[in-house]
């Protein structure tokens, strides 16, 4: 197909959508629209992928999981590589490890490739993971023969490919596949792309294996100037990264960084409402755990109390109330060890509590990664 000249992104995407639906080129769920569309023929399209030599070569795949890529994500579990799936709209952290069972059967595999399975058989990947990815495969609405893609519209494909960049789990030479019907790849003005776009190596359809030869640079990072406060805070493994480049000095300045909107600040007090509350530090300076402090009593009921670590001795009390109200997961009340290096912070339900361990991953203080989970993992 060709695009129209003189044409915005999302003319290009409508155009798309709407021949998927007039053809009838899609499977559920329908409409294709503001969505990466599960096309028919996506089994057959995968098929090509266990046969690139990139594909070959890698140990570790990031695979996204929307349903059209459902086939290659069982591709790389059949061969017994590792498989990470992005968290959707990255609302819990960057990405999943999947981790079938032991002597899972093919079935069990396929399901395990299925977006319930990605819930049921993975385990989350912290920031510190110091994970190395050698394949990427993302989903497009568009994409040119050039390696030019186009996204549904919601940027969160280039966002995790610049995270993965900044968290050195990628780089320039990492190849990176889409998976599209015949009809979704369409000339792509260059006009059109901006510098945090995420071009493509390979597009497979259900015909044809495109070596797109594309040498336009992939995004080198994070462009902070580009995210806003909405996002950010939308995304709590986004603020833990931009904590961490600001402690290594650079400009995390954001789009909106002098005018941060009255919406944004109500969103975060609905997400955090029950926390919003003043601080209750209670000061423990010798002695062990008390009983108060294991989530399984009453006092602090089972899997709402986080516990903080390997925080250095010198770090004060201020320093991790600070980096807990900068990333949305200020506590109803936190308990201080700093003598041992450790912390509790306790909400007021095991929901929240999951929330702040995702918005800690990776979290630097004075120099130290910090370890973080719920307080019973460390009786």
């Amino acid at each position: 197909m060709e695009a129209r000249t003189g044409v915005s992104k999302q003319d290009i995407r409508e155009h798309i959508w709407d021949y998927m639906e007039s053809k009838n080129l899609a499977d559920f769920p329908r409409p294709v629209h503001h969505r990466i569309p599960n096309f028919k023929g996506a089994p057959r399209a995968a098929e090509h992928f266990p046969h690139l030599q990139a594909f070959q070569m890698a140990r570790t795949i990031k695979v996204n999981p929307d349903a059209p890529q459902k086939n290659a994500r069982f591709f790389v579990l059949e061969s017994k590589k590792t498989l990470l799936v992005p968290t959707p709209r990255l609302r819990t952290g960057l990405f999943n490890k999947i981790i079938p069972p032991l002597g899972a059967t093919k079935d069990i595999l396929r399901k395990c490739a299925t977006s319930q399975g990605v819930k049921n058989y993975s385990t989350p990947v912290g920031l510190d993971s110091r994970v190395l990815v050698d394949l990427v495969v993302v989903g497009s609405v568009a994409v040119s023969e050039k390696g030019w893609r186009i996204g549904k519209g919601e940027g969160y494909a280039d966002l995790e490919y610049a995270m993965m960049v900044s968290m050195g789990a990628v780089n320039q030479g990492t190849p990176v596949v889409t998976i599209v019907h015949d009809c979704q790849v369409v000339d792509i003005p260059e006009v059109l792309l901006e510098d945090h776009d995420l071009t493509v190596d390979y597009i497979l359809t259900p015909t044809r294996v495109i070596v797109t030869g594309c040498e336009r640079p992939k995004p080198m990072g994070i462009m902070w100037s580009k995210i806003s406060w909405e996002m950010l805070e939308k995304i709590p493994v986004l603020r833990n990264l931009r904590s961490q480049e600001k402690q290594a000095g650079k400009d995390v300045t954001l789009q909106d960084e002098h005018w941060r909107p009255p919406e944004s600040r109500s969103q975060q007090q609905v997400l955090l409402s029950p926390v919003r509350r003043s601080l209750d530090v209670v000061r423990l300076e010798k002695g062990p755990i008390q009983d108060k402090d294991v989530p399984a009593n009453s006092e602090a009921p089972l899997g709402t109390s986080v516990y903080v670590g390997n925080l250095p001795r010198e770090t004060r009390v201020s320093e991790l109330k600070r980096a807990l109200r900068e990333l949305g997961a200020t506590p109803t009340r936190l308990t201080w060890q700093g003598p041992q290096g450790r912390a509790f912070l306790h909400y007021p339900d095991p929901a929240l509590a999951q929330q702040a361990i995702a918005c800690l991953q990776g979290l630097h203080l004075g120099g130290n990664t910090v370890r973080v989970a719920l307080a019973r993992q460390q009786r």
